[in-house]
């Protein structure tokens, strides 16, 4: 499922490409046609992300509503802002699988982050030849799109949600008000002071915890093993027991792993690395996580052999010795 990292990338896509723009909304798949009408042919105001989900505004009020659930994505076209993530997916923003990043010559300081983004024509279908020649736009929807975002520049078809609905803005402050605090939405130290205290205050495990989004916002598989292996936090530590400052630090930690997430578009979770190891790292799962997929192989710190086991019907990974 495509965690914080992913929905704040796409939101800040369609900040800089579509915000401000009037959009033609369709449905080519069907599904979506009743909804598409109500904001087809607005102009889009806003787009922000909460956790994993996003809500854009549109000048007649109505908000466009998506949670991308675990199949969702979303593929863009056009002159749109790119960095090596987006290029290497071909413009696609969601249920990657976690698709390698391949770094251009200059290694890892030529990440361009969402925050010094690059203007480019890209084409939805890797298969179309470079050459402005044969380039069409917009390119004909390919597949079940759910839904069809079009500007005279950019186009940006939405695929396999679990949520796609339009709603007045009582309704999207009411979903917002029920999500706990997302580090690029909520800062300060009295939210750290409040999230350590909801960690804090039930029996509830702290690996079921971090996954709930009314607790925290953004948080999945991937992030929640990662977090808790760098803690050196056992998975079933009820929250009561979880020290205080420990669980400051789990959402200073986050905040950090987030923002590296929204800057690279892969979730990486190991700090330091060197510039090769890094580029290995973005191009392959593999090398950049210290727990997430390695069942059966020795821990990176200790060589105990990684756990896989079921929590809370999710798959959680953990090394029984660092995390013991």
């Amino acid at each position: 499922m495509p965690e914080g990292h992913s929905v704040h990338r796409i939101a800040l896509q369609f900040s800089r490409n579509f915000v401000g723009k009037r959009v033609a909304v369709s449905s080519p798949q069907g599904r979506f046609s009743s909804g598409a009408a109500l904001i087809d042919g607005a102009t889009m105001v806003d787009a922000r992300a909460v956790g994993k989900q996003m809500f854009l505004e549109f000048d007649n009020g109505l908000w466009l509503r998506v949670h991308l659930g675990i199949y969702g994505a979303w593929d863009f076209a056009g002159e749109i802002t790119v960095d090596d993530t987006i290029r290497s997916s071909g413009g696609r923003i969601g249920q990657t699988n976690q698709h390698g990043t391949v770094l251009d010559s200059r290694g890892e300081d030529s990440i361009a982050s969402m925050g010094a983004p690059r203007r480019a024509r890209l084409r939805m279908s890797e298969s179309e030849k470079e050459d402005d020649s044969d380039f069409v736009f917009p390119p004909e929807p390919v597949g079940a799109v759910r839904a069809r975002l079009l500007t005279d520049t950019a186009v940006a078809d939405l695929r396999g949600p679990t949520v796609c609905e339009v709603l007045d803005e009582h309704a999207v402050s009411e979903i917002i008000a029920g999500l706990g605090p997302d580090p690029l939405v909520d800062d300060g130290p009295e939210v750290e002071e409040s999230v350590a205290r909801d960690l804090t205050a039930k029996q509830t495990p702290i690996g079921v915890l971090l996954m709930d989004q009314s607790v925290i916002s953004g948080i999945g598989n991937v992030y929640r093993a990662e977090l808790l292996f760098r803690a050196r936090l056992n998975p079933h530590t009820p929250g009561t027991r979880v020290p205080f400052d420990t669980a400051r630090r789990l959402w200073r930690d986050w905040a950090h792993l987030l923002e590296v997430g929204v800057r690279t578009g892969q979730m990486m979770t190991m700090d330091d690395l060197s510039p090769e190891d890094w580029a290995r790292a973005m191009a392959s799962r593999e090398d950049r996580h210290w727990v997430y997929k390695r069942e059966g192989l020795p821990c990176r710190v200790c060589g105990t052999h990684i756990v896989m086991e079921m929590m809370a019907g999710r798959k959680l990974y953990w090394c029984p010795r660092c995390q013991a």
